[in-house]
């Protein structure tokens, strides 16, 4: 193994700073490397890891080996005319955008972080905005090569089982080390946006089901501190890829432009209790009224649009030491009265969440562990020192479940694992094929560990 390979043991967290455990942090830059780095990780295994942006333990492996997977960041071809792209696992997708947006294509889904690699893309199946349109980030792999456990290098193509246990499979299939991607032509590198407030969770709901057709991004911001008449206002954004057209003349010339804006850090230590109840409160009630009640056709680059926490680096540090949980779940279409029931909950315990946001999920993809299901979906953040926290997020998996919906590995650290199979219809699926690829079970996590997968 090389230096710029040798393990360094180091703690490791998710985004959501509330389980750091300590492993050995391996980061290939080539294919034998990496295949070295699997074949000598230890009887504790190994997991891939991007950027760091799963909130919970998924990428993360108490006592064993981690794979940074950060140093296969070439990007191998492009083909412009027919819009594809080649690129190592390691690419993020900040680096697509600043490689193919003056190309006049864009990445086919992104999340609310550009801070991607690809392979930890196609690993949780992310999704965006723009679901209900384009699905989950897999529907545009056309390929990808893996590493399994055995040494082998797979080239794994759409529609095989080892793709959907992949796609969606928390990096315990093997090492992605390259994909193919289908891209989005656009004309310029803005958006156009209609932003709305809705006066409740009835009036959010009936906006986003009768026009969201008309949008190709869409997404809403909710209080989830509003109580009363006002339970589950928002504000509702949404927009398309500016065409050229759209931009005044002189500015046409700088139509594919990419610039990110980029302000102060959080501090390394911020008090605990600053996410009050209290402040929260006052922030959203802000939030709600400095939004337009009706504007459309606003121009805005793509990082406000999409990304506007990436402009804050170390924006988790704003929860305090005790970090913060992300909890995300999805329930099916007929299942409405499940998420007003849910989000009457959330208001009356009061959980001091300003990242809290709505949307709607179009068909579902393939992935056996792939979380997006046609329904809606809730994702908020709380400070993981909330006292009784636990037992509530509990009562809502539960809930959850039994209206046959489901959570986000790629955002869970706390789920009990007696409730994965109600969530997961092919979880069995998924072991049974992980047994065959990985019979020593080398990939493992301490996700995988906490929920038996």
């Amino acid at each position: 193994m090389s230096a710029s390979t040798a393990p360094v043991t180091t703690t490791v967290t998710g985004w959501g700073r509330t389980a750091p455990t300590a492993a050995r942090l391996i980061r290939p830059r080539t294919y034998e490397e990496a295949a070295a780095a699997v074949r000598e990780c230890g009887a504790r295994g190994g997991i891939p890891r991007g950027l760091g942006r799963a909130y919970g333990d998924a990428a993360q492996n108490a006592g064993g080996a981690v794979f940074d997977m950060t140093g296969l960041d070439r990007i191998h071809a492009i083909d412009a005319d027919d819009g594809t792209v080649l690129c190592g696992a390691g690419v993020s997708l900040h680096r697509l955008m600043e490689v193919l947006l003056p190309l006049g294509w864009f990445v086919p889904v992104t999340p609310g972080t550009r801070q991607v690699t690809v392979g930890g893309a196609i690993g949780a199946d992310i999704h965006g905005k723009n679901h209900h349109v384009s699905g989950s980030f897999s529907r545009h792999v056309l390929s990808f090569e893996l590493l399994t456990a055995d040494g082998e290098i797979r080239t794994v193509g759409r529609g095989t089982p080892l793709f959907d246990a992949t796609a969606g499979g928390m990096g315990l299939t093997g090492v992605i080390l390259t994909a193919t991607l289908r891209l989005l032509p656009v004309e310029t590198s803005l958006m156009s946006v209609d932003t709305e407030r809705a006066s409740d969770l009835d009036d959010l709901m009936a906006r986003l089901a009768g026009t969201d057709h008309h949008y190709r991004y869409s997404v809403a911001w909710i209080d989830l501190l509003a109580r009363g008449a006002a339970t589950g206002r928002a504000v509702l954004t949404r927009g398309d890829h500016a065409p050229l057209d759209a931009l005044p003349a002189r500015a046409r010339t700088r139509a594919l432009e990419f610039r990110t804006p980029r302000f102060p850090a959080a501090p390394a230590f911020l008090p605990e209790g600053l996410l009050s109840r209290t402040t929260v409160g006052l922030f959203n009630e802000l939030w709600y009224r400095k939004a337009p009640r009706a504007r459309t056709g606003e121009l805005q680059r793509i990082p406000s649009f999409f990304h506007p926490l990436d402009g804050v680096p170390h924006w988790n540090r704003v929860y305090g030491r005790g970090g913060f949980v992300q909890y995300q779940f999805v329930v099916g279409h007929g299942r409405e009265d499940t998420l007003r029931r849910i989000v009457r909950r959330i208001a009356d315990r009061r959980c001091p969440s300003f990242l809290a946001v709505l949307k709607r999920f179009g068909e579902a993809d393939p992935g056996w562990l792939s979380f997006p299901l046609p329904g809606w979906t809730l994702a908020l953040d709380i400070p993981a020192g909330l006292p009784g926290l636990g037992a509530f997020l509990d009562g809502l998996d539960e809930e959850v479940a039994a209206a046959g919906g489901r959570v986000y590995l790629a955002k869970d650290s706390r789920l009990r694992p007696e409730l994965l199979a109600a969530m997961y219809p092919r979880l069995d699926d998924f072991r049974a094929l992980r047994a065959r690829v990985d019979p020593r079970g080398v990939f493992v996590s301490d996700l995988s560990r906490r929920l038996a997968l």
